[in-house]
């Protein structure tokens, strides 16, 4: 995204709006999702919203921006509200993985319809040159798509507090959950083991992710 803001700063504009729908399209998916399987927590707290006031955390859309990947806030649950419990862990935990997935195809589609208005305007526009309307709008789209990839990829890690631990907890035996719930509590050393251990497994792992997700629709 920095490197967009210094090759064209409306595409980064445009991408940066796209950043903030997203992150908070993901929480209201998480906080629709628990309010269907009966857990209105979310709902009465505010978060059931697009409003990306109530979703964004500062330290996490920053790291987004910077590093590739990063977080908003987490929308409150509570599992023991669910109707079904297995069953709604795991819809509420992949729900914003699902709607950053259909977001990614969107954006991408949106990519591939410009580029057949005006190949040539989208082609300068990615390699820095030339400001046609429908250029910096692809290059803005295309990014989109990218920030929703990476939102869904790195969610599914199965690290606590991320989405991917509460998917694959959905799963374990119901005696585990209890100490899994307790490590939420520190998420802080989760977070450090993905800045200072992860990190270049995962860059690389979103890397690959792109290269085929983009190889795809773009060849």
């Amino acid at each position: 995204m920095i490197a967009l803001l210094q090759q064209d700063p409306l595409a980064f504009a445009l991408a940066l709006l796209a950043l903030l729908l997203s992150l908070s399209l993901h929480e209201w998916g998480h906080a629709y999702a628990a309010w269907r399987f009966g857990d209105g927590t979310a709902r009465r707290l505010g978060r059931l919203t697009v409003n990306p006031l109530k979703h964004l955390d500062p330290l996490g859309t920053v790291l987004l921006l910077l590093v590739g990947f990063g977080w908003a806030k987490p929308v409150p649950v509570n599992p023991g509200a669910f109707r079904s419990y297995r069953l709604g862990l795991f819809v509420v935990s992949i729900a914003g993985i699902v709607i950053n997935l259909l977001l990614a195809v969107l954006f991408a589609l949106l990519v591939r319809g410009l580029f057949a208005l005006d190949p040539s305007g989208v082609a300068l526009a990615f390699q820095g040159d030339g400001r046609s309307p429908i250029g910096v709008l692809a290059l803005a789209f295309f990014f989109a798509s990218s920030i929703n990839l990476v939102l869904a990829i790195f969610n599914l890690l199965p690290i606590p507090p991320l989405d991917g631990s509460k998917i694959l907890q959905s799963f374990l035996p119901l005696s585990w959950h209890p100490f899994l719930w307790r490590l939420e509590q520190y998420a802080w050393l989760s977070f450090l083991l993905i800045f200072f251990v992860l990190r270049g497994p995962i860059q690389e792992v979103l890397r690959f992710a792109r290269g085929v997700f983009f190889g795809f629709f773009f060849g």
